[in-house]
């Protein structure tokens, strides 16, 4: 993984002194509430409904375990013991004091961590497949584009006030996309040409929130040495002539749709000209020393595809098969696993992991996985490089840490926001939803029986759980001061992307297991074998499910 050099170091160091005297002039009454605003946000820190919220950076979800147990000793210290995973890969607590942020700031900054643009309308966390570098069939290994994006974009004076927020994602596998690519602001794909060369794919207007919209292709070729020159076009335009009168119009996917992707990438092509071979160009020195920080680790080459020990194990237990079917993906070098941490156990919120639990993955990636390990979208943790030899020992541990739930893939991997038990801005709880479904479907069986499915939660229409590309999506909505939810069908965050369709009216919490029940009883009538939920509803649409929720809803 990248590692700050002394430039890095010095940048983020100086960063906490500058917010530190920052907050001590606000808590001493000389910053007013206005005046702090844009400056806490630009440290990651907002006020939420019950207390602050701080959002921790972890560029494209690496983590090294050093960094995790200082950040389970920050939880235990300045907030209540546990953090929450985000869909954009980053890690929050919940409850930090404002007079204890520049003191949690500096601690993460002794591990090569910060907050530095995790909020504020500027370039967010590059995103990317969590299995990157590890999973066969990828064109390369999208972390040193990641790296490369992330560097250009990190204090940009041009990008520090964009007309709103700006989220981009980095996919390089042909085949399947875990990053959610085609609904970002930009979407950069990993390609190569007709030649062989390597190159970029690039796709702009992509976003969920008010107005849902999957992204649209303005450049089908991009030499790779361009990219840093291409992006800056794009964000030259989207600054120009992005909305700055309206927060709910201001998204670049407005100013796409407004302008047509034609026009849009015209102007793009035409700001790029002034770009192009200057000193925005990337040598291939440089992506030469990004990829250097993403060597592979110390992996035993003599090891065999499949691992005698662990066949024989998974013959004598059928959990640990059963995991290992749902929860461990095959690894590019014989004999290595990768396996993902389910944190998505009954009666927890989605994503949620506690200090205690932090310190105990922090050593199984030491044990395991060469002391590292990635966050995911699906808010879930991976472990990447674990020998299949060790899986038997893993699995037992993890068992003890509630982490190996077997769902991964399927309806009870939920993603989920915070909503409105901590979000200021939510209109309905997220949370209990969540677990209704989750104890209605316990049956793991019955669950697989289901099939894949992508079931995601939001508290209002920001779309923090993405519930628009979920399979099945639930959004929280306000009526008149309670609390009811909108489900929408069809979605989906991959390759196909798609947004989903709104069933119809709105049902309240205490109906909402049921709701799913139904919708998915219709699913199992209607399917065709071998057929997926998505599948079966893009074949069907969504009348059927329609008749049958209302009518038994009446």
């Amino acid at each position: 993984m990248y590692r700050y050099d002394a430039y890095d170091q010095r940048i983020v160091d100086d960063r906490v002194a500058q917010f530190r005297d920052q907050t001590r002039r606000y808590l001493a009454g000389e910053l007013s509430e206005d005046e702090f605003r844009p400056l806490r946000l630009q440290n990651g820190l907002y006020v939420q409904r019950f207390a602050p919220m701080l959002r921790i950076a972890v560029p494209y979800g690496m983590l090294s375990s050093r960094q995790l147990r200082m950040i389970a000793d920050i939880s235990r210290r300045y907030d209540r013991g546990y953090a929450h995973v985000s869909t954009r890969q980053n890690i929050q607590l919940n409850w930090p004091a404002v007079a204890d942020v520049p003191d949690i700031l500096a601690d993460l900054a002794t591990v090569e961590m910060h907050a530095i643009q995790t909020s504020g309308n500027c370039i967010r966390n590059t995103t990317t497949d969590q299995f990157a570098g590890v999973i066969a069939g990828e064109i390369e290994d999208p972390r040193p584009t990641c790296e490369l994006i992330r560097q250009w974009s990190t204090f940009h004076p041009e990008f520090a006030f964009l007309p709103r927020k700006f989220k981009i994602a980095v996919n390089a596998h042909p085949d399947v996309d875990r990053a959610a690519t085609q609904v970002h602001d930009i979407g950069v794909y990993i390609v190569r040409n007709a030649a062989g060369e390597r190159g970029y794919r690039i796709l702009v207007g992509g976003g969920l929130g008010r107005t849902p919209i999957v992204g649209s292709v303005i450049r089908e070729f991009l030499p790779h040495q361009d990219l840093i020159a291409y992006l800056d076009a794009v964000l030259r335009v989207y600054n120009l002539h992005g909305r700055r009168d309206n927060k709910y119009k201001a998204r670049i996917k407005i100013l796409v749709k407004a302008l047509t992707p034609a026009v849009f990438a015209e102007q793009v092509e035409a700001e790029f000209k002034h770009l192009q071979g200057g000193a925005l160009t990337v040598p291939d020195a440089e992506f030469q020393r990004l990829a250097s920080f993403f060597t592979e680790p110390d992996y035993q080459r003599d090891l065999p595809a499949q691992s005698a020990v662990l066949n024989a194990a998974r013959a004598a237990d059928p959990a640990l098969d059963n995991w290992v079917h749902r929860n461990v993906s095959a690894h590019k070098v014989p004999g290595y696993a990768i396996v993902t941490l389910s944190l998505k156990q009954t009666g927890i919120a989605p994503g949620d992991i506690t200090a205690e639990q932090m310190d105990a993955v922090a050593t199984l990636a030491d044990r395991y996985s060469f002391g590292e390990l990635r966050t995911t979208h699906e808010q879930n943790i991976v472990l990447a490089d674990v020998r299949q030899d060790d899986l038997p020992a893993l699995h037992a541990e993890l068992k003890g840490l509630g982490f190996d739930t077997a769902n991964i893939g399927f309806l009870t991997n939920i993603i989920c926001c915070p909503g409105g038990d901590y979000c200021s801005l939510a209109n309905a709880k997220s949370i209990p939803i969540a677990e209704a479904i989750q104890r209605r479907y316990s049956d793991l069986e019955e669950v697989y029986d289901l099939g894949p499915i992508d079931l995601n939660i939001s508290g209002c229409m920001n779309a923090c759980g993405h519930h628009h590309v979920g399979h099945i999506g639930i959004l929280g909505v306000d009526k008149k001061g309670a609390e009811f939810y909108q489900v929408s069908l069809g979605g989906s965050a991959g390759h196909d992307a798609s947004i989903g369709d709104i069933l119809g009216p709105s049902f309240n919490a205490e109906d909402m297991a049921e709701v799913i029940e139904e919708i998915l009883n219709t699913y199992l009538d209607l399917r065709q074998a071998g057929e997926s939920f998505l599948a079966t509803y893009r074949r069907v649409g969504i009348e059927p499910f329609k008749e049958r929720v209302y009518a038994n809803a009446d």
